[in-house]
């Protein structure tokens, strides 16, 4: 009886493959008892194109198991892009369109799914196992992966095509020497900088998405010392940034619509919680309200950020959160410029890469806010 060829790699339909592996994958006691992590994923995978009749030289076989793990237990050919630490962004506009950002470059990079279904088919398998929903009744998404990564997508009819954006969390907070060399922050500004968290000065770091708001607020406290800091976030991205941290994150509601936790509501825990700082990862409504009250009450040395182009788009951010909070005009104006003493501005420069642009002190002066520049960074 004649026997039959083993299949090559150069022979093998990818597709066709993926699907067997898959298929094994279900009915691999390791998987179903010990879960889908990176590790046990590889084993099994191994095992599934053995048991295929797979043969190729060591260095493909490596690829082909990473590949393959990738694909059935990751994010598929974003993984690859994940793993250049270069990459702080990744956004998926459809199957064949991927850009990512690196060094401060937006570019478009040859990483293609294999169709949108597979798009939405990786996407299930990211989201699941964090609780997340992201279906035709609910076709939008925010979630953290393990590993820090913070994944935003959303499906038609709401965009043309499924779309899918993902920010990596740095590991590590860069040094005062690092922010320097890269032109971010210079020796003169690091100086103002420490000097106001050292006073306990309050403070809002404002910039437009991706700018690095904050990587900046994690770089500042850093400086706090052994002050109690209660942080408050959507996501974790101010990884244990001084000795003495507590982190309080908000959980949206479940797909029955309940159980949600907003920043309003962890604010108002915080203040219970003995804190010499307040921190809100980044402030966008009402909750605002009650940072500004806790900024006016002795909790010196708070910190936000906003999304605004500059200190005084800042204030007026601000300001119409307040009012959105219930807060009157010339109420929310008043605490605004009593509330908050320095505002940090970010931006880029014509290379893209990120810096500080200004700093601006706040005053109350005829009864609103006023900001008057303290530092302003050279046009390059």
């Amino acid at each position: 009886m004649a026997r039959t060829p083993t299949p090559r790699t150069s022979e093998l339909d990818p597709q066709q493959l993926r699907d067997a592996v898959a298929r094994r994958l279900r009915d691999d006691a390791e998987v179903t008892a010990g879960g889908a992590d990176r590790a046990v994923l590889r084993r099994a995978v191994a095992r599934a194109l053995a048991a295929e009749g797979v043969v190729a030289a060591p260095a493909v076989w490596a690829k082909l198991v990473r590949d393959l793990v990738d694909d059935l237990g990751g994010l598929g050919p974003l993984e690859g892009l994940l793993r250049d630490p270069a990459v702080t962004e990744v956004m998926v506009n459809g199957a064949d369109e991927v850009h990512v950002e690196s060094d401060g470059v937006l570019r478009a990079v040859d990483a293609r799914f294999t169709n949108d279904d597979h798009i939405v088919e990786v996407l299930g398998r990211a989201l699941g196992p964090v609780g997340v929903r992201l279906d035709r009744a609910h076709p939008f998404a925010d979630a953290v992966l393990p590993g820090g990564v913070r994944l935003h997508a959303i499906l038609p009819p709401l965009a043309d095509r499924p779309t899918v954006t993902l920010r990596r969390v740095p590991a590590v907070i860069p040094g005062w020497d690092e922010l320097e060399d890269s032109g971010a922050v210079p020796a003169r500004l690091r100086s103002l900088l420490v000097d106001a968290v050292s006073a306990r000065r309050n403070l809002a770091v404002a910039g437009r998405a991706g700018v690095g708001k904050t990587t900046l607020l994690a770089r500042l406290l850093g400086e706090v010392g052994s002050d109690r800091v209660v942080v408050i976030e959507d996501a974790p991205e101010l990884r244990r940034p001084s000795a003495h941290t507590v982190h309080l994150r908000t959980r949206a509601a479940n797909p029955d619509g309940v159980g949600e936790v907003d920043v309003a509501t962890l604010l108002r825990n915080a203040l219970r919680m003995r804190p010499d700082r307040l921190v809100v990862g980044e402030v966008r409504g009402v909750e605002v309200a009650d940072l500004l009250q806790a900024m006016n009450t002795g909790h010196d040395g708070s910190m936000t950020t906003v999304h605004a182009n500059g200190a005084g788009e800042a204030i007026v951010r601000l300001e119409g959160m307040a009012l959105l909070a219930g807060v009157p005009l010339s109420a929310a104006r008043a605490q605004v410029g009593t509330a908050l003493d320095l505002v940090v501005g970010l931006g880029r420069d014509r290379q893209g890469r990120r810096r500080v642009t200004e700093v601006a002190e706040v005053s109350l002066g005829d009864s609103r806010a006023t900001t008057q520049v303290v530092w302003r960074c050279a046009e390059r």
